[in-house]
């Protein structure tokens, strides 16, 4: 099938039909008749290296190349079979059909012989072997035209017959003559791009050695020398005319309709393509023509064909060379691109924000505020590469403008230095964001692009303690916070060289450099706060915020540093620090932060561990002798107790609880303290909330260092048994809180009990650990009623208590307690199911039929089903079958023993008023199709046959709304029954998928039979329950009608039969029927099908003359970017109600042919050879009738 431009061509050229071969015809037809075998052998051997890749791919085509000079019949039907073999296609292609057949025709013969069997084809077979047969594919073309570029694809034969193949073979409905076809003809495109670029770059050193020649002086000019720059220069014309003509066949042939192909693979290969050529050579395609298509494509449905729009523009806006020719396209698409950086693609979204910023490199004027504000958010993202992506542009934004003032003084370090007005613009954003708990994201963001300023420490510790400079304005407070916060992310994030929790899947193995870096970085900050942090631990001890982040610092030291550098005396500075804070604070972030600072100084591997754990000692000693001291005084007082005691007792427990959490106090003997004070509590019933809650929690602390200590095993038996009689004794003191009167007492005393019954469990004697089995604590009934009461009265706590609606008040209150203990229901939903999963699922089937007959008594059978009580059943059934998951095998027979004991429960109850009314329960089937989707495609239909049991042939034919439950039930069971209908021609099917049915055709044996052995093989379970008779068969559904274009529609029009495949038929009804009445019901579905079939075949015609006419609007050299108002692209790719007539006429598709720039140093074109590709001549109307007249009949 040749196109339209191709036979313009030939005919331009005074060329030989398709049928009359060249001057070797004769010699090749003998050869090939003779030698048919022999060259399907040759043809098998180039495939086979291309798909080995294992030779030179210059050597295989030289190899081509000397056959082509020799008999160029032969050789090209060699080529031809290539392609056809490299589709899939087990096809031949003979020397006979290839004289005597047009390309239609060869295409029709080779689809019909294309095996159907499988959906794999060489491009998308998955295994080592096919790993690189894309890139030796793409390979093979590339170097086929740079070695054929001087002599071979200007004989007017080889590259009209590959682009007249390519051509047609891209307008096939089977997807993977396509699909292969396109790739070919994109790949052919951009080598005769670079020929192109070669010749232009060659004319223009011939015009210029020309012009230089021809400026000497006459005696010393060289006539024979003009001349033959003169005729070079000529040849070098026409070679390029003819290169144009090339290019636009493939172009307007190829380009312009499989960019909005329905296969994404294939639109993503066009658009990847288009990139190439106005990279290569932007003189020629860099302008408005060729842009639109990837504006218009950046709003493709599929996220690779976005993000190969999004990589080709990076490709531009990387030349800064290139920027004034981008102009236009950047005002017109900039608000898309912007909005991508919110993509559902992570991937796309990454890109989008790196094409923005090298559009914000190119300028800064055409990025308003709000598009950068709309970035700046991303650096908190939870996806790193977004974040990393947006702290790159952040950084571009804020960070990279640098006076040139300050590279040409010298060095200046501290709050001098040329990152402190960089430090606090990173402080003014962070504060601007508002989003204060998130500084370690931030700082990872920009970890990669601005470590420098984020390491510069010596600048932030300056800024915090030096005072401003004259002029300069000082921090203000919670700009000091936020600093403190900033520089406490950067050492965590230099110590631990991994992102904060949230970003990335775990620690990953650091690398030799990376690792170094590591350790340069804590020696650093050690040597510098080791200095520093107890004058910032003065300046700020009485701000509890900034206390808490400077506490954190020591964590990440290398605490060798203290002895190896000689830093003994700011450690004792630092220890004196410590110790006054603890005792000048109550606040338990502050207490807990500093014994997490003694716990990381108190290493035993270093020899500062006695300094430190001296300076404990003393600090512990103080607090526990005034603890006891006070406790005491406190217990004497009665029931009178001072509220300064009360407060110094507080204030003593919480530093030692603090304390405990991190370090061993046992010598202490706090148990006895503790309990007594707990004790009084509960006798006198008036202990202050705050000293009762810190004394469970530190007897709880007591507790677990005894267990571990005796889970060393060097204890003795004595410290056991202590251990036993303690621990049951604070379990029973827990349990007398419960009853306390305060709420934050008994939530304390819950979660202490939780926690120690869940470690003195029977899983303590697991891994060996016998010895402990004395220590094994089983709740007595009492303890375990106390726990359920508290569950009860403070956990699940109805809500909406007035509410005399049972569904709703559930649904509402399930979907509240899932937000806060979504993950305890699922684990706990998912552990029932692992132990018996239609057990499982009858449990749920079971409690939503009580909330229905609940329902019913509450509201009568005659209900109203949009009332908030059937919703909320409605709800939670959608709910239970989300929990099901993906996974439909693991599922099978759970869900359809759920779908059984639902359609029974429906036609459980009879309706008293008669047959011609509905069962009471019959509404139940709207909420049991919220599992219809969880039904496999066998089993929707083994169902479907066991709801007819139930039905009689009156039901069938109801319509009045109490029936509608039964229709929709029997509708979701129905749909995606044909989903395995679509066929290797249908181009419907999106990556991934390689399921294609055989053409149009009802189900044949080879379909039935693995059907059928999957039916007996995984559907036992169902067997049980559904006898199938042969008076029941469910009708065979007709299969869809193919399509006839490969153009991305309006998935209702893919589709025609959906139409009315939703809406209630009396004919889409199974019922038991005799056999006449399934004859007629299915004649009445033949025609039906065969009506839409034909419609269908009416629009594909009159799209093709549709097609044919829009060529006449075809206009050269201008740039549609400011004619088409309307993004075409983002009306096929995104719209759902579109029509495809509509989207024909709003589409100009050969909007321009390609012409190559003038030669910069050349004068008029028209002064070497005219034009001759005039637009005028592709429109003959014989030409066209004779190309839509093939392409009818290849349809048909």
């Amino acid at each position: 099938m040749l196109t339209c431009d191709v036979i313009m061509l030939q005919a331009k050229k005074g060329k030989k039909g398709p049928g009359e071969k060249g001057k070797g015809a004769g010699k090749g037809a003998g050869r090939m008749n003779g030698h048919h075998q022999e060259n399907g052998m040759e043809n098998v051997m180039l495939f086979e290296v291309v798909r080995l890749g294992k030779s030179a791919m210059q050597s295989v085509v030289d190899d081509w190349i000397e056959s082509y000079k020799h008999d160029r019949d032969v050789a090209l039907l060699d080529l031809i079979n290539f392609f056809i073999q490299c589709s899939g296609c087990k096809g031949v292609v003979t020397g006979e059909m290839f004289r005597n057949m047009q390309n239609s025709e060869i295409i029709r013969k080779m689809t019909e012989e294309f095996d159907e069997d499988s959906g794999d084809y060489p491009l998308t077979m998955a295994g080592p072997q096919w790993k690189k047969f894309k890139s030796s594919f793409c390979e093979f073309i590339g170097v086929l035209v740079r070695q054929c570029q001087y002599s071979i694809i200007y004989d007017e034969y080889m590259m009209d017959t590959v682009i007249s193949l390519l051509t047609g073979l891209s307008d096939s409905q089977v997807r993977a003559f396509r699909h292969t076809s396109t790739l070919a003809a994109m790949k052919l495109m951009t080598a005769l791009v670079n020929v192109a670029l070669n010749l232009s770059i060659n004319m223009d050193n011939t015009q210029r050695q020309y012009e230089a020649e021809r400026n000497k002086m006459i005696g010393k000019r060289a006539n024979d020398r003009l001349e033959l720059l003169l005729q070079k220069r000529k040849e070098l014309q026409e070679n390029q005319d003819e290169i144009e003509n090339m290019m636009n066949a493939i172009f307007k042939g190829v380009f312009v309709h499989r960019y909005r192909d329905a296969i994404a693979e294939i639109r993503a290969i066009c658009i990847e393509e288009i990139g190439v050529w106005m990279k290569m050579y932007s003189d020629a395609f860099l302008n408005d023509s060729y842009l639109k298509y990837v504006g218009w494509t950046m709003h493709d449905k599929q996220g690779e064909v976005r993000l190969k729009c999004l990589t080709a523009l990076q490709g531009l806006y990387h030349n800064r060379e290139l920027n004034a020719k981008l102009e236009l396209f950047t005002s017109r698409f900039k608000d898309r691109i912007v909005s991508m950086t919110l993509d559902k693609e992570y991937d796309v979204a990454v890109q989008a924000i790196k094409l923005l910023t090298l559009v914000l490199h190119s300028s800064d004027e055409v990025l308003t505020a709000e598009d950068c504000e709309s970035v700046y958010h991303l650096v908190y993202s939870a996806h790193r590469p977004v974040a990393v992506a947006a702290g790159e542009f952040l950084f571009k934004k804020l960070f990279s403008h640098r006076d040139p003032e300050d590279d040409s003084m010298p060095k200046r370090r501290g709050r001098q230095s040329v990152n402190a007005n960089l430090i606090k613009t990173a402080v003014f954003f962070f504060l601007e964001s508002e989003l204060h708990e998130h500084a370690a994201y931030l700082v990872d963001s920009m970890w990669d692009c601005a470590a420098e300023i984020l390491k510069d420490w010596e600048c932030m510790i300056s800024l915090l303690l030096d005072e401003p400079l004259p002029g300069e304005e000082a921090l203000t407070d919670r700009q000091e916070t936020a600093l403190i916060e900033i520089m406490l992310c950067t050492i965590r994030q230099a110590a631990e060289c991994h992102p904060p929790v949230g970003r990335g899947t775990g620690k990953r193995v650091l690398t030799a450099k990376e690792k170094k870096t590591q350790l340069d970085d804590r020696t650093r900050m050690t040597e510098l706060f080791a200095i520093a942090l107890p004058a910032l631990l003065a300046k700020y001890s009485v701000d509890a915020e900034k206390v808490t982040n400077l506490l954190q610092l020591p964590q990440f030291f290398d605490l060798e540093i203290y002895t190896t550098g000689r830093l003994e005396k700011h450690l004792d500075s630092l220890l004196r620090q410590i110790r006054e804070i603890v005792e000048k604070h109550t606040d338990t972030d502050v207490l807990e932060a500093c014994s997490k600072t003694y716990h990381a100084l108190c290493n035993e591997e270093f020899t500062i561990f006695n300094r430190v754990d001296i300076a404990r000692s003393q600090l512990l000693d103080e607090q526990v002798d005034k603890f006891n001291r006070l406790l005491e005084d406190f217990l004497q007082e009665g029931e009178d107790p001072d509220e300064d005691d009360a407060y110094q007792v507080l204030s003593t427990l919480k530093r030692i609880t603090a304390f405990h959490n991190a370090h061993d106090l046992s010598k202490w003997d706090l148990f006895t303290s503790n309990y007594k004070l707990l004790n009084t509590g509960i006798e006198n019933g008036d202990m202050p909330e705050q000293i009762v809650i810190h004394a469970l929690q530190c007897t709880h602390y007591v507790i677990l260092w005894s267990l571990a200590k005796v889970s060393e095993g060097t204890s003795k038996k004595e410290d056991m048994l202590t251990l036993r009689k303690q621990m049951r004794a604070f379990c029973l003191m827990c349990q007398r809180y419960l009853t306390s009167v305060n709420t934050a007492v008994k939530e304390q005393a819950f979660t202490i009990l939780c926690d120690l019954l869940l470690i003195f469990s029977h899983q303590i004697i697991s891994g060996g650990r016998e010895a402990l089995e004395p220590l094994v604590y089983t709740p007595e009934a009492s303890l375990q009623s106390d726990l359920l009461n508290f569950i009860l009265d403070h956990v699940f706590i109805d809500q909406d208590e007035d509410s005399n609606s049972t569904g709703l008040s559930l649904a509402a209150v399930f979907l509240l307690y899932y937000n806060d203990y979504g993950d305890i229901i699922k684990e706990t939903m998912s552990k029932t199911r692992q132990i018996d999963k239609i057990q499982c699922a009858k449990t749920l089937i079971l409690s939503l039929q009580q909330l229905f007959n609940e329902m019913l008594s509450d509201l009568g059978p005659s209900f109203d089903r949009s009332s908030s009580a059937f919703c909320g059943i409605k709800e939670l059934a959608r709910r239970f079958s989300l929990t099901f998951g993906l996974d439909q095998l693991k599922t099978r027979e759970a869900i359809a023993m759920l779908h059984k004991d639902g359609i029974e429960f429906a036609f459980k109850e009879p309706n008293p008023q008669g047959e011609g009314h509905p069962p009471l329960n019959l509404a139940f089937l709207d909420i049991l199709s919220e599992f219809s989707s969880k039904l496999m495609r066998q089993d929707k239909r083994t169902v479907h046959m066991y709801l007819e049991r139930f039905m009689t042939f009156q039901m069938a034919l109801q319509r009045e709304d109490c029936w509608l439950p039964l229709i929709s039930y029997r509708n979701s069971l129905q749909a995606g029954g044909d989903d395995d209908t679509m066929s290797v021609v249908s181009g419907i099917s999106s990556r991934g998928s390689s399921v294609r049915s055989k053409k149009a055709k009802p189900a044949t044996g080879k379909r039935k039979l693995p059907e059928g052995k999957t039916k007996e093989s995984s559907s036992s379970s169902t067997e049980v329950w559904m006898n199938r008779e042969q008076s029941m068969q469910t009708p065979i559904m007709m299969p869809s009608p193919h399509l006839t274009s490969t153009i991305m529609r309006e998935p209702k029009r893919l589709r025609p039969e959906e139409s009315y495949m939703g809406t209630p038929q009396p004919q889409h009804h199974q019922t038991p029927m005799d056999y006449n009445t399934q004859v007629t019901w299915m004649l009445a579905q033949r025609q039906q099908q065969e009506e839409v079939a034909r419609q269908q075949q009416e629009r594909a015609m009159n799209y093709a003359k549709l097609r044919s006419n829009l060529q006449h609007a075809i206009r050269r050299g201008t740039g549609l970017m400011e004619d088409d108002e309307e993004p075409i692209v983002e009306d096929v790719m995104m719209s759902s109600e579109g029509r495809i007539e509509d989207l024909n006429e709003g589409m100009d598709f050969d909007t321009m042919d390609i012409d190559l720039p003038p030669s910069k140093n050349r004068r008029e074109r028209s002064e070497l050879k005219p034009d001759f590709f005039d637009p005028a001549s592709i429109m003959d109307e014989s030409v066209r009738s004779t190309h839509f007249l093939g392409y009818d009949a290849f349809q048909r």
